[in-house]
């Protein structure tokens, strides 16, 4: 009987006569997948993070683009949650007077908090909705591996073991070990790391976002990684690292014959690595005193100040010694600078 009247419901919905009723998405439906990608993502199994927080970005935009704007709402703060940001008030989000501090990632809170704004505040200006999706289109760049892909020079077109073969064939081009976006597999990082230790003289960057990796992946790389003389910078972003790999990194930072030169390492969009510890911050800073360009957001506090950003549409860096660092911005055509309101 329920399978008849599931057919009956069909065949009205079908009908040319019928009015098709406005779709909803369930409330529960973004937090029940978050559920089922946390659970995949302690299994081993499913797609990295990235995956799913674009297909958010995405539907939010689809949502908005029809109007519904109550639920585009409802999704972000699932996205925010995603991200980490769900101990953050919607109203500290959308006037920037939280206290964000040591953020991994603050390129991506800074086009969150202008997507809060045009969905919850809407200007009635024609172009709001060009605008919300160019932030979208941001974002979803900023979140996928779209820009590393494009570094690849044609490899993308290869499979995966060609791109890895054809990287680490000879020596490394501009001083970057670039395997960022090829899927590496246990096996591989050997090759890798024989690599590394072969040309690690001529190495001062290693990308490995959006590769696969995993806590115990990167503990396998980390002694070949962290003996690299020259090396400045090193990206892991993208992939399904958590939580528990920063006691291991930040240990290896106490030691200053490790990662000697770093002055960052990229954790940004992964399982649930949302901010950095301060030894974690301080060892770097002790590698690159000078620099004072970390790329992390130590606190944004109120006043007039933080007031002339939000309507500048940008989001200062705080210096440990009390200077306030330049605006955050992005390489690349589609995010270049944050986001503007």
């Amino acid at each position: 009987m329920g399978t008849r009247q599931t057919k009956g419901s069909l065949a009205e919905r079908a009908s040319p006569g019928a009015a098709p009723g406005p779709r909803r998405e369930r409330p529960d439906f973004w937090a029940s997948l978050l559920r089922a990608g946390d659970k995949a993502g302690r299994a081993g199994a499913g797609l990295p993070p990235y995956h799913r927080r674009v297909g958010m970005v995405q539907e939010l935009l689809r949502m908005v683009r029809q109007g519904r704007r109550e639920e585009a709402g409802t999704l972000l703060q699932h996205l925010r949650q995603d991200l980490g940001m769900e101990s953050t008030s919607l109203d500290d989000v959308l006037y920037r007077y939280a206290s964000f501090r040591n953020l991994v990632d603050p390129i991506t809170h800074d086009l969150i908090i202008s997507l809060a704004r045009y969905i919850h505040c809407p200007k009635p200006e024609s172009d709001a909705l060009g605008a919300m999706e160019k932030l979208c289109r941001q974002l979803t760049y900023h979140l996928s591996p779209h820009s590393q892909w494009r570094r690849h020079r044609g490899l993308v077109k290869r499979k995966p073991q060609a791109c890895l073969k054809a990287v680490l064939a000879g020596s490394p081009l501009d001083n970057t070990v670039d395997l960022s976006g090829i899927p590496l597999t246990s096996r591989d990082l050997e090759r890798v790391t024989s690599y590394l230790q072969r040309c690690g003289e001529e190495v001062d960057s290693v990308e490995l976002g959006f590769t696969g990796l995993t806590d115990d992946m990167v503990l396998q790389l980390l002694p070949a990684l962290s003996t690299l003389p020259r090396l400045t910078t090193l990206a892991l972003n993208g992939n399904w690292l958590t939580r528990a790999l920063l006691r291991d990194l930040t240990d290896t930072l106490k030691d200053p014959s490790k990662f000697p030169n770093v002055t960052w390492i990229d954790l940004g969009n992964n399982v649930d690595i949302f901010s950095l510890p301060q030894p974690f911050l301080l060892s770097l800073r002790k590698r690159s005193p000078k620099q004072g360009h970390l790329p992390t957001i130590l606190e944004l506090g109120e006043g007039p100040s933080a007031g002339e950003e939000a309507r500048d549409g940008t989001v200062s860096r705080e210096d440990p010694g009390g200077g306030c660092l330049a605006p955050v911005e992005e390489e690349g055509k589609e995010t270049a600078g944050a986001a503007q309101t």
